[in-house]
């Protein structure tokens, strides 16, 4: 099945497409809410800025897919392989991303608020700017990942790592760090317990 198809399809009422093979396919600014894609092969598709609201991703394959500005609010996610997608600016607010992998992803600036992010892979991710306000990132691997400027507040990091992550003025107020190592952790920059910390305002003053 091609793009044009699958639109079709989905325009006459179906929306159960699993397994479908999509690779490298264009759907750019469709209108596909809901539709039914667990397990599909989208890697390397184009779906910037496309309505996939609700959409069931279940263990669908997404890796380095074109994601920009598209709305997945609501989505399931589980043990989807987004490795190396794009992000940028995407709607993943209340999205259930539990076990996925999103390896070296770019979240620049995407909204991922009460996102279910537990236990997933976000090694390496590109996160400045994002809001992960409310998010539950219970296990999560955030090794190496960028997340300066992005909005963590409110979050359940609980047994989460944070080996090597770049923490920089990121907001960091009322969140969960039980069982999390921040051993080497310059969290100088960010704001902690609903207070800039002292040392910010002593660097800031300097």
């Amino acid at each position: 099945m091609d793009a044009d198809e699958l639109l079709k399809s989905y325009r006459a009422g179906e929306k159960n497409f699993t397994q479908v093979s999509l690779h490298s396919a264009n759907l750019s600014e469709v209108y596909l809410p809901g539709i039914n894609l667990a397990g599909a092969n989208l890697a390397r598709a184009s779906l910037s800025q496309a309505n996939l609201r609700g959409a069931n991703l279940i263990e669908a394959n997404l890796t380095a897919a074109s994601l920009w500005r598209t709305d997945l609010s609501r989505a399931n996610l589980i043990w989807a392989n987004l490795k190396a997608a794009n992000l940028i600016r995407a709607n993943l607010t209340k999205v259930d991303l539990y076990k996925a992998s999103l390896m070296k992803a770019d979240l620049r600036l995407a909204n991922l608020r009460h996102a279910d992010l537990s236990g997933v892979n976000l090694s390496g991710a590109d996160l400045r700017y994002a809001n992960l306000s409310g998010a539950f990132l219970a296990g999560a691997n955030l090794r190496g990942a960028n997340l300066t400027g992005a909005n963590l507040s409110k979050t359940d990091l609980s047994h989460s790592i944070l080996t090597k992550a770049i923490l920089f003025k990121t907001d960091l107020s009322y969140v969960d760090f039980t069982e999390v190592d921040l051993t080497d952790l310059d969290l100088r920059y960010c704001l902690v317990s609903g207070e800039i910390s002292p040392e910010q305002g002593l660097l800031e003053a300097g």
